[in-house]
């Protein structure tokens, strides 16, 4: 492998330049032998008679370019690669094709217009008067510049999600995008399941890292664990939603908390097996004659749903979290646990699991 070559490609199809970090890392090479290729280069280019350079943009950072008495000329004889803030410009037109100008400039800001002036110069899109704005859409030159074979919509975003996850990887693909994205913590993603939403991003939002903050920013919609808003809102500013799972309607509010953005079948599919299965656990709670005596607000939510009666002297139910400080205090009224973590069921068998612990806790008591 001869690096000085690999280092002089890396500059020529770059475009923005490289830093000797980035290179470091990926040739696996330490950064003062890079220089000295790199030195090595600018010399070998300054030698030759050849219209382009390598300069050095800061300590750190090299790029090569046109020389600057050639700089007109070859401008319009090959307008040369789209700059990374107008192709990002191009592919928001190309995802959400077709996109008023307004609408962009919402999502991109003032430097679109000029953005799309570019595009049109180069006849990438089409631009069509529309009350005080424009409608924008790619043109069959864009599909040929990007090597698209069709100019089918569902084509082009295909290769759009490709081109801009080259970009900015798959953490910054929504952002590059423009997309809203839905975020939930990892115990929430079978709610996601229920509305029939595919797209989403898993968060720890509770202890988020450095790199977990950052892909906040383009979240507008976040779920978490009730009773942990003040905490996340130190770190985002977005619209949160606090997700219950104590009870099967708990379970319906929390589908309907996404009316806005679930896909209405499956919800409702998730929805009547949601009643069904309260319907079932109901009906058999009704055999049920023993009282029972619920130790924090979860059990008797649970109590109630199923009708059963609820007594100081009935028989002590208690999620497990709070099992230690029972033992603890040498309590001999345990009577059934309630399991509340450690679970790696779904929200729905979660739910199941603790109206299953009451009903067969209590039966058994009933026979003892």
């Amino acid at each position: 492998m001869n690096k000085k070559e690999i280092i002089e490609a890396s500059l020529f199809v770059s475009g923005e330049g490289l830093d000797c970090t980035s290179i470091s890392k990926k040739l696996n090479i330490s950064k003062d032998e890079i220089k000295e290729l790199i030195t090595s280069l600018i010399q070998e280019y300054d030698r030759r008679e050849t219209g382009l350079e390598i300069i050095q943009i800061n300590t750190d950072r090299f790029a090569m370019q046109v020389k600057p008495k050639y700089s007109k000329i070859v401008s319009k004889i090959a307008p040369g690669e789209i700059k990374p803030p107008v192709l990002r410009t191009l592919s928001m037109v190309a995802y959400h094709q077709p996109i008023s100008q307004a609408d962009l400039v919402d999502i991109r800001g003032n430097s679109v217009y000029d953005h799309v002036n570019e595009l049109k110069n180069r006849g990438f899109i089409n631009t069509n008067p529309h009350g005080r704005t424009k409608i924008l859409q790619t043109t069959e030159l864009f599909a040929d510049y990007f090597g698209i074979e069709s100019n089918d919509m569902t084509t082009i975003k295909e290769k759009i999600i490709e081109l801009s996850r080259n970009q900015s990887g798959n953490l910054g693909l929504d952002r590059w995008l423009g997309r809203k994205v839905i975020a939930v913590t990892p115990m929430y993603e079978s709610l996601m399941d229920m509305c029939g939403i595919s797209e989403y991003r898993v968060i720890n939002a509770y202890k988020p890292t450095s790199d977990e903050i950052d892909s906040l920013s383009d979240v507008y919609k976040l779920l978490i664990a009730e009773g942990y808003s003040s905490n996340v809102s130190k770190y985002y500013d977005g619209e949160i939603i606090e997700v219950k799972s104590t009870t099967f309607e708990d379970l319906i509010n929390n589908i309907n908390l996404l009316s806005d953005v679930y896909d209405s079948n499956v919800a409702e599919t998730s929805i009547e097996k949601i009643k069904e299965k309260r319907e079932y656990y109901v009906s058999k709670a009704m055999v049920i004659d023993k009282k029972a005596n619920p130790k924090t607000d979860m059990i008797s939510r649970i109590l109630s749903d199923l009708h059963i009666r609820i007594s100081s002297d009935g028989v002590c139910i208690l999620p497990d979290y709070k099992l230690s400080i029972a033992e603890k205090d040498n309590s001999s009224n345990i009577g059934i646990v309630v399991p509340t973590h450690g679970l790696d069921e779904d929200l729905f068998e979660k739910v199941c699991k603790k109206y299953e612990t009451i009903i067969d806790g209590l039966k058994e008591t009933k026979s003892e």
